[in-house]
């Protein structure tokens, strides 16, 4: 099947409060979390907030503000696989079981530091993290938090649920980070955000009494005394743990919160959700800086060039937009290593439009781009990943965005090599039609080149004849 796609009906009421909790899928995967962390802690903090009688509008931003909370986590990803020498999804995820006190955190960084690196690698980045632990605690922390409140922002969520997210990792004592603030100056969404994220990590690992204990322990330090009292309280319903094991948990949650009615999504604000979290993508590694959005405007030229429709087209931009959602789910010591790729390391490699197809499938506003997702290395002779796909099962929207991502992966820097020219990307590319690449998309990249090159060369003309000697 090589022609476009007939144009899918999408529902005119998709709500907000859907699309984010299957959004939230991802972010799990990111901080090396069992997929439904963000909901479960959502279930919790709802309750927390309900407790201590939060109005129905500010449990709604809760609600929001507890689902992005991990907005900002790809963007300190591969710093960690440089500083730790290790997996960074596997270092998120048993960092937060730990609680702060000096033992712990030198058994942590002991027992997480370089180890399949050889050993004088191991003993300097060791020292390194000792010698300056507390200025790597707080740029780690400090690019999260600023980044995922700079993205809940530009997905339209109010500056209330932003400063939640900004403050995410302050602790009730002023030992938190990255500020220091303490007590009530820390945002209420923040304080229950951090304690109900403890809680399901504890619960979902050890039990129900392991994460009272935990928390418990951590009460004026961490947590707000009166508020672990609510939570105490709300967990002495046996209802209120057996819901949290409930496979439709993200439903019983919005019925509760939104009883009636939820915002509803339009093609618009679709569009600047899926180019806000185009950027949690592309922020995992400093190679895929700005990957996506180049994606998105290659595919939309070649889109333009073969005469595709414009509503077509903005379908397919989000398809650009959120086609390598799945690297979410590889370590950055992985996506970013230098060298050759073991065959286990390669493997890995290949799932990630796996894990794409799984977490867009689910989001009812992106389900149908997920095959575009799935099958962006997928190769007309069989050869591509990861189904070894033929000419006549992939799709021409696939094939649109497979000439757009590989043009962009050969002429922007690589963990192994620099960018090319595009001369000797478009030599490189040339060999590849009609085994790897469509013939009819290929042409209407080169098509496109030319003509962002006579503009740019008009111009750059035109600001010569005025003066301007700036080159763009």
């Amino acid at each position: 099947m090589n022609t476009l796609k007939q144009d899918i009906d999408k529902s005119d009421s998709l709500h907000l409060s859907e699309l984010v909790s299957a959004i939230s899928t991802a972010l799990d995967m990111t901080e090396g979390q069992p997929i439904g962390h963000c909901v479960r802690s959502c279930w919790i903090g709802i309750h927390i907030g309900q407790e201590i009688g939060l109005s129905d509008q500010d449990l709604s931003e809760l609600y929001y503000m507890i689902l992005l909370k991990d907005l900002g986590c790809s963007s300190n990803a591969a710093r960690i696989c440089q500083l730790y020498l290790t997996d960074d999804q596997k270092f998120k995820h048993d960092f937060k079981k730990t609680n702060g006190s000096l033992p712990q955190a030198l058994r942590f960084v002991l027992s997480h530091t370089g180890l399949q690196a050889s050993l004088s690698e191991r003993f300097h980045a060791i020292i390194n993290i000792l010698q300056d632990g507390g200025e790597i605690a707080r740029e780690l922390i400090e690019t999260r938090c600023h980044r995922g409140a700079e993205i809940a922002l530009k997905m339209r969520f109010s500056q209330k649920v932003a400063d939640g997210i900004l403050n995410l990792d302050e602790r009730w004592n002023g030992t938190g980070l990255p500020s220091g603030v303490s007590g009530d100056d820390i945002p209420i969404f923040s304080r229950i955000a951090l304690l109900s994220q403890v809680i399901d990590v504890f619960h979902t690992s050890e039990g129900r009494h392991a994460a009272l204990e935990e928390v418990r322990s951590r009460s004026g330090t961490w947590f707000e005394p009166d508020m672990v009292e609510a939570f105490e309280r709300v967990a002495n319903e046996d209802k209120f743990w057996a819901q949290i094991k409930n496979p439709h948990l993200e439903n019983i949650i919005q019925d509760l919160v939104f009883p009636t009615h939820d915002i509803t999504v339009d093609e618009d604000y679709l569009d600047d959700i899926a180019s806000a979290f185009a950027k949690v993508i592309d922020a995992k590694s400093p190679f895929t800086h700005g990957h996506s959005e180049r994606v998105m405007g290659y595919s939309d030229l070649i889109a333009q060039q073969m005469g595709v429709p414009h509503h077509k087209r903005r379908w397919l931009r989000r398809a650009a937009l959120l086609h390598d959602i799945g690297k979410l789910g590889i370590s950055n010591s992985i996506l970013d290593k230098p060298g050759k790729l073991t065959d286990e390391e390669f493997a890995m490699i290949k799932m990630h439009p796996v894990f794409s197809v799984n977490i867009l499938k689910n989001i009812i506003a992106f389900s149908d781009i997920s095959p575009i997702a799935g099958g962006h290395h997928e190769r007309l002779d069989g050869k591509g990943y990861p189904h070894g796909l033929h000419d006549n099962e992939i799709d021409m929207e696939t094939r649109i965005v497979t000439v757009a991502d590989i043009f962009d992966a050969l002429t922007a820097d690589r963990p192994y090599r620099v960018a090319m020219p595009i001369e000797k990307a478009i030599s490189i590319m040339d060999d590849m039609v009609d085994s790897a690449i469509d013939s009819q998309c290929y042409k209407a990249l080169k098509s496109a080149i030319k003509e962002v090159s006579k503009l740019n060369a008009s111009l750059q003309d035109t600001l010569a004849q005025v003066g301007v000697k700036e080159t763009i």
